[in-house]
């Protein structure tokens, strides 16, 4: 139990850093390469913050936990909005100026339900993984079209000054994004281990301990991205880096997980987990695309309190149910 303890403790801590400095170096990476900002920050951002959740699920489908790589992609996406924008809202409310935002949240909402419609059928199958891995190649191609047209948004101007901020030749880029897989890998090994071995000793679920344990340490980078660009005014990078990491786990995460080891579904993700995830993708849209008038797309401290409420009791229930039925 010690030892288990031990490895998920150290591989969230080596996760959550070896992720902020893959981040890093690859916004600089890409930043010398030529990229635009607005492209940096809708792809390099997005996917360096989902870089937990894909090597922890790649990792837990290999060696046959599909459980634990399902609940995580899942897990990750309600802590996200619920625990991470609320916590970030309840500090600094979070402004939604950026119009590439305000499209990508019907566009999460839509991918939401696709995914959630592939699961009904109680699996996840290689055609459906394939789908949503042809899903993201066009949303990957239609970021690379907005990014490269569109100039100036409140979310480039974000990045620009991020950038201006973390300056670094390029060899250090290299280094630190070369340096943070190898870390992430590593430490992603240990959290999956870790994770298993306290799953078996406590008789709770592999979906159970990926929904929670699992999900909020690969979540970390997420959180401390958003509260660190809030409390610098930079409110499209806080919504942007959730926006981005929620649809790169329903679409890379499970599309890999999927493709890897297909398998049954846990009718408790279709019965409980769905419907969450369903429920504050909506309320995200709805709170962050401004139907309250023109300009007032906001995640005020009210709407904070109430995602983070609504996190605390999921969490909550998963813990009451896991320990009643083990």
């Amino acid at each position: 139990m010690l030892l288990f303890s031990v490895a998920i403790i150290c591989g969230l801590f080596i996760l959550m850093w070896s992720a902020d400095k893959f981040i890093d170096g690859s916004a600089a990476l890409a930043d010398h390469f030529g990229m635009p900002s607005l492209l940096i920050g809708m792809l390099v951002v997005g996917f360096g913050t989902s870089a937990p959740e894909i090597a922890v699920s790649v990792l837990a489908s290999l060696e046959g936990n599909p459980d634990l790589a399902l609940g995580n992609a899942y897990g990750s996406n309600i802590t996200n909005i619920a625990l991470v924008l609320g916590l970030t809202a309840l500090i600094s409310p979070i402004v939604v100026e950026s119009g590439i935002l305000r499209k990508e949240l019907p566009l999460l909402a839509a991918i939401a339900a696709v995914s959630a419609l592939q699961l009904y059928d109680g699996e996840l199958s290689m055609i459906d993984a394939l789908v949503l891995l042809t899903l993201f190649c066009s949303m990957l191609g239609w970021t690379f079209v907005v990014g490269l047209r569109k100039k100036r948004d409140a979310l480039s101007e974000e990045i620009e000054q991020e950038l201006q901020e973390h300056c670094m030749p390029l060899s250090k880029s290299l280094l630190l994004v070369g340096s943070g897989l190898v870390l992430l890998i590593a430490s992603s090994r240990m959290l999956v281990w870790g994770a298993v071995g306290i799953a078996d000793i406590l008789g709770v679920s592999n979906l159970v301990i990926g929904l929670t344990v699992v999900a909020v340490g690969t979540s970390l980078p997420e959180l401390v991205t958003s509260i660190i660009a809030a409390r610098k005014g930079q409110h499209d990078i806080a919504l942007g880096n959730v926006l981005g990491s929620n649809m790169f786990n329903l679409m890379i995460v499970v599309g890999i997980a999927g493709v890897i080891h297909p398998f049954p579904v846990n009718p408790e993700v279709i019965d409980r987990d769905i419907p969450v995830m369903g429920l504050l993708t909506i309320s995200l849209f709805f709170f962050g695309f401004g139907f309250r008038g023109p300009g007032t797309g906001k995640i005020n401290r009210l709407e904070g309190a109430i995602l983070l409420s609504v996190y605390i009791a999921y969490i909550s229930y998963l813990a009451l149910t896991a320990f009643q039925g083990s």
